[in-house]
This record gives structure tokens, C-alpha cells and sequence, in this order.
């Protein structure tokens, strides 16, 4: 038996007010740079604390937007409910984007 744990090197939150979710594993109705959001994730997941990533909207299976933020992780705390272990923690918009803006904002890890 291993350790069952996930790097993710951006936040994918489901839209708004998605059944069936709770209000924090969904993006915020409006983003707003400086403002602290928090966020929770299904399983045992690391961020990267030391810089920006981006935040991305999912629509489950790994489909993915492109990003719609950059953010700063602020912390990511793990802890079980009836078993299943979850991540629950606070970020920071850094940085809006246009997603219709064909710019690139993220290389990998490293924010243009």
C-alpha cells in the first residue's frame, strides 16, 4: 500500500454554483485581484507555495480552461472526513485574465 498523493501545478475549481458542490470546490461568482478566495479539493494534493500558478476551471475528467488567473497559494491544509481525505486552503488573485486573449501567461511553471 503506497501514499496516494497528487502535485498540481495549477487550481481547477468547477464553475460557479455547480450542482451538486460545495461552494468552495467552485470559482467565486467575481474575481478580484487582492482579494483571498478559499478552495477545496477531493484527495491528498500539493500546490507550489513559492510563487504564481493558475487558476483554471474544470469541468471534471481533466478537461481544463485555459487560465483565468494567476494566484498565490496561500495554504493548503490536508485532513479526512469519514475517511477520505481532503485539501482545503486560502489563495490570492494575483492577476486577471481575458481568456479570450490569445496570450500565453503561463511556460510551465514560470509566468510570462
Amino acid at each position: 500500500m503506497g501514499i496516494q498523493i497528487e502535485f498540481n501545478p495549477d487550481l481547477a475549481l468547477r464553475k460557479h454554483e455547480t450542482a451538486g458542490r460545495l461552494e468552495h470546490e467552485c470559482l467565486p461568482k467575481v474575481l478580484e485581484v487582492g482579494k483571498i478566495y478559499r478552495f477545496l479539493k477531493k484527495g491528498q494534493r500539493n500546490y507550489w507555495l513559492e510563487g504564481e500558478i493558475p487558476l483554471l476551471e474544470t469541468k471534471g475528467n481533466q478537461k481544463l480552461s485555459r487560465p483565468l488567473a494567476s494566484i498565490k497559494i496561500l495554504e493548503a491544509t490536508h485532513f479526512k472526513v469519514k475517511e477520505k481525505t481532503y485539501t482545503r486552503g486560502l489563495y490570492e488573485i494575483k492577476e486577471i485574465y481575458n481568456i479570450n486573449n490569445p496570450r500565453i501567461h503561463f511556460e510551465g511553471m514560470n509566468k510570462i
